[in-house]
């Protein structure tokens, strides 16, 4: 992997001080969700053409809730300030800025694109943020509550600082034809960092950044599409500093609000790889490095969210000093949603995504964070 060692030489000099470690686009045709950068690679399978699914036809909303979807307001749906059209562009904007960075996910996204052979959806996409002034969950939920998106539920992360908050699409582009960023919506996970709760030194840091991109947090979605930063590009050892201390803080310093990660919809797939445990097998067996915190595979304590993702790419960053250093960028996660209890008797062909398990799980996404630490990254490939 790209710049992995320098990472771990950065990462492994800031444990002898005494602070402990919690720690550029190419253009796509409109039409290719997924990259073909695995034409250099040896993929366990033989390669298959599949055809895009443009068409967005509705399906039957299931039109009930479970217990966990039980807070959604399940009246009339409130007329979206942001067109369709748009919104999915602003989607595929996102998606294709990091694919471009970010070359294990285009080649995982190819290579199950290829095996499968069935509709290959997001379960959700996820962003980092801070919690100062405004350039917290909120600043980049507002573009998904324009649409339609409704707030769920909140989790905390005390050891890590951390508090989210996740929302789920419209529930009439919950279910319906495409795949990828033309399928069904994927939900929305927004992080952000206590900045409050950290050392007087990395609070000065942040905040230094924060005011000088003055109205910056309003653009934090224009930002994910550009795949800019909304303050000036960050110092070496501001960003140094921030590592030793939170590595949350250092990513979210030099990547701002682009896209930490898309997930897979595991049991949308056809083949034997809509089982998570399959899934990890062919990416393993392909040499791809796995986050292994707590276990490859994370499970929730009912049993029915199970959860994986490869170690973060790193990517050259150019900092203001004018040195170039091998940072951590993202990564991609898979996410296997089995039947709710009270839907388990219904035939398989009856199954929509609202008779499954919902939301997220502490435990699993405590883990997950864990893909762009330098401790994953600089393990071994199995």
């Amino acid at each position: 992997m790209m710049g992995a060692m320098d990472i771990c030489k950065i990462c492994n000099a800031s444990r002898t001080t005494k602070t402990p470690l919690p720690f550029l686009n190419q253009s796509r045709q409109p039409q290719k969700s997924f990259s073909s950068v695995t034409s250099s690679l040896k993929l366990n399978c033989l390669p298959l053409q599949l055809n895009a699914h443009p068409n967005l036809n509705r399906r039957k909303n299931c039109g009930v809730s479970n217990s966990y979807r039980s807070s959604m307001d399940v009246s009339p749906l409130p007329t979206s300030k942001i067109p369709e059209t748009f919104f999915r562009k602003a989607l595929e904007s996102m998606e294709k800025i990091y694919l471009n960075k970010n070359p294990t996910a285009s080649a995982i996204l190819d290579l199950v694109h290829r095996c499968d052979g069935g509709q290959l959806c997001y379960d959700h996409f996820a962003f980092r943020t801070f919690n100062v002034d405004g350039f917290g969950i909120s600043a980049m939920a507002q573009f998904f509550l324009d649409f339609g998106y409704v707030e769920r539920d909140e989790l905390r992360f005390p050891q890590k600082n951390l508090r989210a908050l996740w929302f789920s699409p419209p529930e009439h582009l919950l279910d319906c034809e495409g795949e990828g960023v033309s399928g069904p919506l994927p939900r929305i996970f927004i992080s952000e960092l206590l900045v409050d709760k950290l050392s007087p030194e990395a609070q000065a840091i942040i905040k230094k950044y924060i005011n000088l991109s003055a109205h910056g947090n309003k653009y934090a979605a224009l930002a994910s599409v550009t795949g800019s930063l909304t303050w000036p590009t960050p110092l070496f050892s501001d960003y140094q500093l921030l590592v030793r201390e939170s590595e949350y803080a250092a990513w979210t310093l030099v990547n701002g609000y682009a896209l930490n990660h898309l997930t897979i919809s595991v049991h949308r797939l056809k083949s034997d790889v809509r089982k998570i445990e399959k899934l990890n097998e062919l990416i393993q067996s392909n040499k791809f490095k796995l986050n292994s915190e707590g276990g490859i595979l994370k499970v929730s304590p009912d049993g029915r969210l199970l959860q994986s993702s490869t170690v973060a790419d790193s990517m050259v960053f150019h900092f203001s000093e004018g040195t170039s250093e091998s940072v951590p960028a993202s990564y991609i996660e898979f996410a296997e949603r089995l039947v709710s209890p009270e839907y388990e008797n219904l035939p398989n062909d009856k199954i929509l995504e609202c008779h499954r398990r919902d939301g997220f799980e502490v435990g699993n996404a405590d883990k997950i964070f864990e893909s762009t630490s330098a401790d994953q990254i600089c393990q071994k490939v199995a």
